[in-house]
């Protein structure tokens, strides 16, 4: 028992002498790597924590990468809530027994507004529902109209163009003291009544073609442009000396029509003409100078059209004196 005492003493005594020959460093890295007490880890044998070439791809398999590591699970969870606070609904409770009618029911009287409102003429709002109206301009183009609809006192404007209407009555323009312009092309008018623009002397623009007139009513003296092309117009349809007395008038154009004769005599007033594609023969010596006044010279009178037409302009040499140009027609 000595012996095995001494025997272990000295290993402890030579393992001591041992430890204290190596340097400084290495023994403070040794001290570092021993366990200390509360580790849990295993102390694996020496030699275990070197990597070899031939287990190197037992390791680290770098072929699915992308497998290794899911952040599917890491990613964090939203949750959406509504930011509406709860609201509890409680159904109405109904006093009457279901089926069962009231006992005393109550009755609506229906109001007359609306058929007020669409009876009375020149009130303006009616017409401003189904066409636009801006400022004084009423724009009524292609909405099926059949009749001129009310229109609004102060209405300077008027454009019911490609529409169905029909006929012009008198009252259809009563009180309308405003209006310069009237535009109703393209429409089926065949009948106009004769007083339907008397009264508008403000009127300025008569604008009618591509309809069905035949004839011409009494026209205000105010016009400037009288536009009644491609309709029906006869010469019996234009009543004598109807341009004589419209003092303004500058523009007329009555081409694409059954007139015969041309409309005579015309004002002083006017600028061009337009009578092409008609059934005129013949023409009056004072249609468009006077005869008596041979130093008369009609300068602003430069725009005549009589092509298309049966005449043959040479045969009329005295009623062009005073023009400073001759009619654009047949002279042959």
């Amino acid at each position: 028992m000595r012996l095995l005492a001494f025997l272990s003493l000295l290993a402890l005594v030579l393992q001591e002498t041992g430890t204290a020959s190596l340097p400084r460093k290495e023994r403070k890295r040794r001290e570092e790597q021993m366990p200390r007490e509360g580790d849990s880890f295993e102390v694996l044998p020496p030699g275990n924590d070197v990597l070899k070439p031939d287990n190197y791809g037992e390791v680290v398999d770098l072929s699915n990468y992308e497998e290794l590591t899911d952040y599917g699970d890491q990613l964090p969870e939203v949750k959406v809530t509504s930011l509406a606070p709860a609201t509890s609904i409680s159904p109405a409770k109904s006093t009457t027994a279901p089926g069962t009618p009231s006992s005393n029911p109550t009755m609506t009287r229906p109001t007359t507004a609306g058929l007020l409102l669409s009876s009375q003429p020149n009130h303006g709002l009616p017409t401003c529902l189904v066409c636009v109206c801006l400022g004084s301009s009423v724009y009524c183009d292609d909405i099926d109209l059949e009749d001129i609809p009310p229109l609004p006192r102060r209405t300077a404007y008027l454009y019911a163009r490609f529409n169905r209407i029909s006929r012009i009555r008198a009252e259809d323009f009563k009180g309308l003291t405003k209006l310069k312009r009237i535009d109703l092309s393209s429409n089926l008018i065949s009948s106009i009544d004769n007083d339907a623009f008397r009264l508008l002397h403000a009127l300025q623009d008569l604008i009618l073609p591509e309809n069905q007139l035949e004839a011409l009513p009494v026209l205000p003296s105010g016009i400037e442009i009288l536009d009644v092309r491609l309709n029906r117009l006869q010469s019996s349809g234009i009543q004598p000396a109807a341009f004589r007395a419209m003092e303004k008038l500058q523009f007329l154009y009555l081409s694409d029509n059954l007139l015969d004769s041309i409309p005579g005599p015309l004002p002083l007033s006017l600028r061009s003409v337009h009578l092409q594609n008609n059934l005129i023969e013949t023409m009056q010596r004072d249609v468009f100078c006077d005869p008596e006044e041979h130093k008369h010279t009609r300068r602003q009178l430069e725009d005549i059209r009589l092509d298309g037409n049966p005449i043959n302009l040479s045969l009329f040499p005295s009623a062009y004196f005073c023009l400073p140009r001759l009619p654009i027609g047949r002279f042959t």
